[in-house]
């Protein structure tokens, strides 16, 4: 079957609740599967069609990796449009938020009402992502799994429920390790900031108020740059608020959707920043929403004109360089160059040429040319940009069994000297960026 024919991939689902009720969609968290929504069901269900989803490699579903926000969205309309299903209301926790973002931005027709769980318009930062994967890369999921219990859970709660930690733990552990990095890759690239105005549905926005991944600052972003949108803080609870703090979560889905839920498609405004108010439940929680100031673009970096007629790589470069080389880096040279006039104009010629106009070619890709550049680099001898390329290596998806290989195989053609400071930078550049946190 030829690429064309391939028919669009789908995601792994269930479904609960009548079958002529209104369909709502339940989107989970990085390394969960639907069982998350599990103490959410019995309620929602009595409403609604409610219809979850795991991710690509959770839960057992088939390893088909996707590197964007916006290819898991089309493979959860594709799966939509398979079972019919036109008109939905959206709930989704972290990534899943991501994907509701995406939906509500790209395909609004289709969008009733969204709730945003543990959200953010872009989580963390891209190298914070990408380090991630390059530590399951090397060290398998087992890392992941155990941060989780602290990342997803109160300490008090974690303590009380060894159980569902337990349950989380290995949750994680059963994810298929390159569709988890591919998530991290779609999480590093998301950044919906500049278009959070365009959103017309109505949106709850929860948190949970201990959660440390995405918390309330995050979500007072959403609510101020979402023109409808409320805000729900959720005393007591963290990232997995839903798991943590069930009964309020139900009870916040329950009245935004029988109550937010629109019949008629949905206009798409103008970009505003403006929000209506907040939620609150359990004990007296101060919940104040401020105004956000207005963001600035993402990219101050403005390039000189080329020649007429011919496209300027200096935007795709500056995109390569800084997906390769990390974003401490490149904001550390380009800040370091704006101080210095001496140097602007190196840096601007090494972001044109070397990452526009040839890191960016097609004929080779990433990982073949970073061997390439390492060779060259033992080659030369040049050993601090040997340590840069020693990271872009492992980003580029190099394992450190890889490395080894390659600095190996240089010995022989550049000569051991050479090769053994090489195998003294590189190593110890691999142990600081493959050793898990603490």
């Amino acid at each position: 079957m030829s690429e064309t024919q391939t028919p669009p991939k789908t995601l792994q689902y269930r479904i609960d609740g009548p079958d002529d009720a209104p369909v709502l969609i339940l989107g989970p968290s990085l390394g969960t599967t639907w069982h998350m929504w599990d103490r959410q069901i019995a309620d929602l269900a009595a409403q609604w069609r409610v219809f979850r989803y795991d991710l690509p490699g959770h839960g057992g579903a088939p390893a088909h990796p996707a590197t964007a926000v916006s290819e898991l969205a089309d493979r959860l309309l594709a799966t939509l449009d398979q079972l019919g299903i036109q008109r939905f209301g959206y709930a989704g926790c972290s990534i899943g938020g991501a994907i509701g973002i995406e939906l509500a931005l790209r395909h609004p027709h289709r969008m009733a009402s969204l709730a945003l769980v543990a959200a953010s318009p872009r989580f963390g930062t891209p190298d914070g992502f990408r380090q991630r994967g390059v530590i399951v890369r090397t060290n398998g999921m087992d890392p992941m799994a155990r941060a989780a219990p602290e990342r997803w859970f109160t300490q008090g709660f974690a303590s009380a429920q060894p159980a569902i930690v337990e349950w989380a733990v290995q949750m994680v552990r059963t994810t298929d390790p390159g569709c988890y990095i591919a998530a991290c890759e779609a999480l590093a690239a998301f950044d919906a900031r500049s278009d959070l105005g365009l959103i017309g549905v109505p949106t709850l926005v929860l948190v949970g108020s201990e959660d440390q991944v995405t918390g309330p600052a995050e979500a007072r972003t959403l609510v101020a740059g979402i023109r409808d949108a409320r805000l729900a803080l959720v005393p007591g609870a963290s990232h997995l608020a839903p798991v943590e703090q069930p009964a309020a979560v139900t009870d916040l889905l329950v009245r935004h959707f029988s109550t937010a839920w629109q019949d008629t498609l949905p206009a798409i405004p103008a970009p505003t920043t403006a929000h209506t108010g907040t939620h609150m439940v359990g004990p007296a929680v101060s919940a104040m929403v401020t105004p956000v100031a207005e963001l600035a673009p993402a990219s101050p970096e403005q390039p000189q004109a080329v020649a007429a007629g011919r496209p300027d790589p200096y935007h795709a470069g500056m995109k390569a360089r800084r997906e390769i080389l990390g974003d401490a880096h490149v904001d550390r040279v380009t800040a370091d160059a704006d101080a210095d006039d001496f140097t602007g104009d190196f840096q601007e010629l090494i972001t044109r040429y070397v990452w526009g106009e040839v890191w960016t070619r097609e004929s080779l890709d990433r990982r073949t040319r970073s061997v390439v550049t390492l060779t060259a680099l033992v080659a030369g001898g040049h050993l601090e940009e040997l340590a840069l390329h020693t990271r872009a290596a492992l980003r580029n998806g190099l394992t450190p069994a890889e490395i080894r290989e390659v600095l190996i195989h240089v010995a022989v053609y550049c000569g051991v000297p050479a090769a053994s400071s090489a195998f003294r930078v590189a190593q110890a550049v691999i142990q600081e960026e493959t050793t898990p946190p603490a």
